[in-house]
């Protein structure tokens, strides 16, 4: 072969291996970015919630019949979407920076529940009363109209410091600490008075 034809066929050999180098690093990126998503969305499973709060978009909470959303704005700050029954089809959205901050605690509160005892769900949950709940959660992702977590809260427990929560598509039944449903209530209850109404009547 003459010097020519070596040097083309080095040529040749170099720029294949340059090309198998770009499509390991190519590789390695993507590979490394999905694994870095999924250790951001990933949580520790004795957590309620399926991912970090930082990352749910909106949350409603269905007491007794009638259904409050909240939600994030492009901003991250939270604001009370307003109340959904059959008997009130409309609804309003806060504006206000206090009860915003408020909000925020409380969603960041929730965040934070763990879950404590398991139980096998039985005939139909009954018993520990996520059969027929007066409260349930619904948790979103940012722009998603279908719920990624749905909670059904029950009785609270004998030791009378826990609540039963029934995880929608988990066959147990869980206790959390009945402070964490009762700092979601306090707040829900609080926004049905009249005056937090004609406060969040206020459109931004």
């Amino acid at each position: 072969m003459s010097g020519a034809g070596r040097r083309r066929g080095v040529f040749v050999v170099w720029g294949l291996l340059a090309v198998l180098v770009t499509l390991i690093i190519v590789v390695e990126y993507r590979d490394r970015r999905t694994a870095g998503a999924g250790k951001a969305d990933a949580v520790d499973s004795r957590m309620l919630l399926p991912i970090t709060m930082d990352r749910v978009g909106a949350i409603e909470v269905a007491d007794a019949g009638t259904l409050h959303r909240f939600e994030r704005d492009p901003r991250g700050a939270w604001f009370y979407h307003g109340v959904h029954s059959a008997a009130d089809t409309s609804h309003t959205h806060a504006a206000d920076p206090a009860l915003a901050e408020r909000i925020g605690r409380t969603m960041a509160a929730f965040g934070r529940t763990r879950l404590e005892r398991e139980f096998p769900l039985g005939r139909d949950g009954a018993e520990y009363g996520v059969s027929t709940p007066d409260v349930i959660v619904l948790v979103y992702r940012p722009s998603e109209s279908q719920p990624l977590a749905q909670y059904a809260i029950g009785h609270v427990a004998p030791d009378t410091v826990s609540r039963y929560v029934l995880i929608v598509g988990r066959p147990v039944v869980a206790t959390i600490p009945g402070y964490q449903v009762d700092n979601l209530l306090a707040l829900v209850r609080s926004l049905d008075g009249p005056g937090e109404r004609s406060r969040a009547s206020a459109k931004p």
